[in-house]
C-alpha cells in the first residue's frame, strides 16, 4: 500500500484559453487556477530559465505577449508547454503546477520586482 498523503494534487482538466493567454487547471483536490502564459513562461523548469544551480537563473524579460501553441503530455506525471517565441524545453510536473497554483501571487510580484530592479518596464498586453 502507497502512502498518497504527501503527493501533491493532479490536474483533473486542462484547457488552454489562448485568446486571453490563459491555462486553466482543475485539480483533483477541487483547487482551480488559471495561470497566464507570460507567468508558465518566465516561470519554465528549464535549465534556460532556471540555471543548473541556485544563483544562475536568468531573468526573462519582453514575454508579454508569448502564447501556448502545443501542450504535450509527458507520461502521468508532466506536460510540456511549447511557446510561441520558440521555448520548449520545460516539463511542468503536477507538482510544479500545483506550487504555481498555490503561490501565484507570490511568484508573481517576485517577478515584477525583479524587473524592476533590472530597469525593465513590462509593456501591456494587447
Amino acid at each position: 500500500m502507497t502512502d498518497t498523503s504527501q503527493q501533491s494534487p493532479h490536474p483533473i482538466d486542462i484547457r488552454l484559453h489562448q485568446a486571453s493567454r490563459l491555462l486553466e487547471i482543475k485539480f483533483d483536490n477541487n483547487t482551480e487556477c488559471k495561470l497566464s502564459t507570460e507567468f508558465l513562461r518566465v516561470y519554465s523548469p528549464s535549465a534556460e530559465v532556471r540555471g543548473h544551480g541556485a544563483g544562475q537563473e536568468t531573468l526573462q524579460v519582453g514575454k508579454e505577449d508569448v502564447n501556448i501553441s502545443a501542450i504535450e503530455p509527458v507520461g502521468n506525471y508532466a506536460i510540456k508547454l511549447v511557446f510561441t517565441d520558440g521555448h520548449d524545453t520545460g516539463l511542468y510536473s503536477w507538482d510544479y503546477l500545483y506550487e504555481m497554483a498555490k503561490n501565484y501571487e507570490a511568484m508573481w510580484q517576485d517577478y515584477i520586482t525583479k524587473l524592476e530592479m533590472a530597469g525593465h518596464k513590462r509593456m501591456q498586453s494587447v
